[in-house]
Order: structure tokens, then sequence, then C-alpha cells
């Protein structure tokens, strides 16, 4: 057993799954492996379960029963991690827009370098974004500048869904308090890290949009982001 857990969650992956695995099992440091698979209906986990006979020691396998949002399979991932003796557990996508060779990055940040929390960031120099179409890179930018201007946070990537996190920080957030369901669930693990006074540090990064499959993104998901925050941002304020 590693001492770091790479949680990816996963709905329709069957294009990069096996890619992303290895890939990440080809790193100079070693890593676990929990897949959080949503009952995916081409047979993601069918091919999660075949490359765990060949790691079986760090390749996990957590099936639910039906798709919820990427907020609950994260839940589920952490507690899961949380009962194992991981110290360092990571987000990560399944589509290779987070780059396996930045993991090293990320978990030294948190084992090394005084960080509670690591985030890739697109945004810390400039926008590192690649094969987005501009329209996309503008809401995404102009949503971490609206996030960062309500909450108050000193984050440049406010929405990055590629962090590392310290066993302590996952401890210490009531993670059945988290209402967030959608792409806002990275925004509200942020900022309830940030309330609890975590050191949370930006790694510069190079986001690159899949090449294969297709992105869960929805207008709905856009809307929890946008209004949730407000409602978080007051909560916060009123319950202090």
């Amino acid at each position: 057993m590693n001492d770091t857990l790479v949680i990816i969650p996963t709905y329709n992956e069957i294009e990069n799954i096996e890619a992303i695995i290895r890939a990440i099992f080809a790193q100079k440091k070693g890593f676990d492996v929990l897949i959080v698979d949503d009952n995916s209906p081409d047979g993601t986990a069918k091919v999660v379960k075949t490359l765990q006979k060949e790691f079986s020691q760090s390749l996990h396998l957590l099936q639910r029963s039906q798709k919820t949002g990427l907020g609950t399979a994260y839940i589920a991932g952490f507690k899961w991690a949380l009962n194992k003796a991981y110290q360092y557990i990571v987000e990560m996508d399944a589509d290779f827009s987070h780059n396996p060779d930045d993991l090293v990055k990320l978990y030294e940040a948190c084992s090394s370098n005084g960080a509670d929390i690591a985030i890739g960031s697109r945004y810390v120099n400039g926008v590192n974004v690649v094969n987005w179409p501009m329209s996309r890179i503008l809401l995404s930018y102009f949503a971490s500048k609206y996030v960062r201007f309500i909450t108050r946070m000193h984050i440049h990537d406010t929405t990055a869904g590629f962090v590392c996190y310290k066993r302590k920080v996952l401890e210490q957030i009531n993670l059945d308090g988290i209402k967030f369901v959608g792409y806002a669930f990275q925004i509200e693990m942020k900022f309830k890290a940030y309330l609890k006074q975590f050191n949370i540090i930006e790694i510069p990064v190079i986001f690159t949009d899949r090449a294969k499959g297709h992105s869960k993104m929805s207008s709905k998901i856009i809307s929890e982001a946008i209004f949730g925050v407000i409602s978080m941002k007051l909560k916060s304020i009123f319950s202090s």
C-alpha cells in the first residue's frame, strides 16, 4: 500500500480508463488508485476489474448503483480513503485533462513544501488551457474570478478538479455537510478548507481538453456553481 490514493470518478470512460491507470502506475512515485464508477453502461468497471488482476495491490474499484453527481462520487471516495491509512488523497479526472506527470508535483507540495492542499491550477500563471473553445475558456476563467470575488479566497483556480489533500483536511471537513453535487463541489471543498485556515497552494499545470469520450458539463452544473456560491458565502457569514 502506498501513502497516496488517486481517486478517479468515472461514467462511460471506457476509451480512457486503461490508459490513465497505466500512466499513473508508470510514475516515479508509487500511487494507489481508486476508481469510483457510477454504473457505466459502456463497461468501464469491467475494464478496471480486468486490470485489477495485474495491479492487485494498488488498483481498487468502488461501484455505485447510479449516477448521482461528481461531488457524491468524490465524497464516497474520500470516506473509502479515510477508512484506510492513506496520508494524501488526490482528485483527478479520467480523461487526461489532468496530466498524470503532474501528480508528483502535487504530492511533493503537500509532503515536502508545507501545503495542506495543493491545487493543479490553470490560472495561477496566466491561462494554461489547451483545446478548449474560447467561449469555454472565458466562462471558466471568469467563473473562478467571480468565485474569488464572492468568497474572498486567494485562489486563482477555484473550480479546479485536480487537487491533493492531506488526510487531516478531509478529517476536519464535515463531508456529510457538503451540499453541492456538480462542479460547484470543487468550490465548496476549497471554501470549507479556507474557512478552517488550511494552507492552500496552487501549482501551475497545463489543462488539456479530453480527446476521447464526452464532457459531463451542463447548464444545470453551471447554474449550481453561479448561484450556489452566493448562498454558500451568506451561510458562512450568518453561521459564524
